[in-house]
């Protein structure tokens, strides 16, 4: 397992991360969980991420419990603070309060005295961003978090955060932003904004929910047991579920052939080509699926044919920076 440094930090994450949306405390019981992280840990995967709103808090709770004994320092543990853990109007948000709590209760869930990333999850259009930025001020210098990141904020708004950060002393290191071969909205605004910050990416989706698998097929029903037949994830997965998108996305299956890789592998290991990014989180149901996906550590894709994917996709790739655009998602 190959690692990277995030942006110009000195911290390094192992090329694959292993991310439980959807998958700890969800889809898949405990027992398969702590299998799936024991087979990441096996195959050199140290950095975990995850969400205090994943599952309901469940989700930090599993990954507590499967990393349980391992020698703290190895490892890289992100989770994130911003969607609701509780019924209360300050049980959301990105204020100084929900900060301060939700950083207590992550910590406790996870069994570890500290994160090495603490994501905002996403902009908060009604709290100031410097409370924002002066809480995770009082989260580092308490020792609760190495490093903080911003996860799906704008262009415009990490140069703020940055610039804030700057003035806090505080290490804004990171951004966790949706990017694969079909979802390439920030490479126009953000990945230049970050790349001249020194804000590295930790990307997520890069198989685009399941989408450059290849197993939705054009006018089929959704496989039983994938996202798109899941209640939660079926929302995330629709954008790509056109039969345009799907017939293009038969269209890889040689290209990943020729390369000699699975569709999976040849999905992410496109969005490892990017020298911005630092590690692509995937998850898993399956320690076979983690099997697979760590093989592209360290592979180089050719220029012909990264020109080849492109080709075939062009018609159906979304790179619109108004998919980036500050909004606030709260009812």
């Amino acid at each position: 397992m190959e690692h990277r440094h995030v942006g110009t930090s000195g911290l390094m994450v192992s090329e694959i991360a292993y991310g439980n949306w959807l998958t700890h405390g969800h889809q898949i019981d405990e027992p398969t969980a702590t299998s799936c992280v024991r087979t990441a840990l096996d195959l050199g995967i140290t950095t975990f991420d995850t969400a205090d709103m994943y599952a309901d808090t469940r989700a930090e709770e599993v990954l507590g419990r499967a990393l349980a004994g391992e020698r703290r320092a190895g490892l890289e543990i992100c989770t994130k603070v911003y969607w609701p853990t509780g019924p209360g109007p300050n049980d959301r948000g990105l204020s100084r309060k929900h900060i301060l709590d939700s950083i207590d209760g992550s910590l406790r869930r996870l069994r570890t005295d500290y994160v090495d990333i603490y994501w905002a999850h996403q902009y908060d259009v009604q709290t100031p961003i410097e409370e924002t930025m002066e809480a995770f001020y009082d989260v580092v210098r308490s020792g609760k978090a190495r490093y903080i990141g911003v996860s799906e904020w704008p262009a415009d708004d990490i140069r703020v955060a940055h610039r804030l950060a700057r003035e806090l002393r505080i290490p804004l290191i990171a951004n966790q932003p949706q990017y694969s071969m079909l979802w390439r909205v920030i490479e126009s605004e953000v990945v230049p904004a970050c790349a001249e910050l020194g804000i590295g990416q930790i990307i997520w989706s890069p198989i685009a929910q399941g989408v450059l698998t290849g197993k939705y097929l054009p006018g089929g029903e959704p496989p039983v047991g994938s996202r798109a037949a899941d209640d939660e994830g079926r929302d995330w997965v629709r954008p790509f579920l056109r039969d345009e998108v799907l017939s293009r996305v038969q269209r890889l299956r040689p290209v990943a052939d020729a390369a000699g890789l699975t569709m999976a592998q040849l999905a992410v290991a496109w969005t490892l080509q990017n020298p911005q990014v630092a590690a692509a989180i995937v998850g898993a149901s399956h320690p076979k699926q983690l099997i697979e996906n760590s093989a592209v550590s360290g592979v180089v894709l050719d220029g012909e044919l990264s020109a080849q994917i492109d080709a075939v996709l062009q018609p159906v790739i979304e790179r619109d920076p108004a998919r980036t655009a500050r909004q606030d998602p709260r009812p």
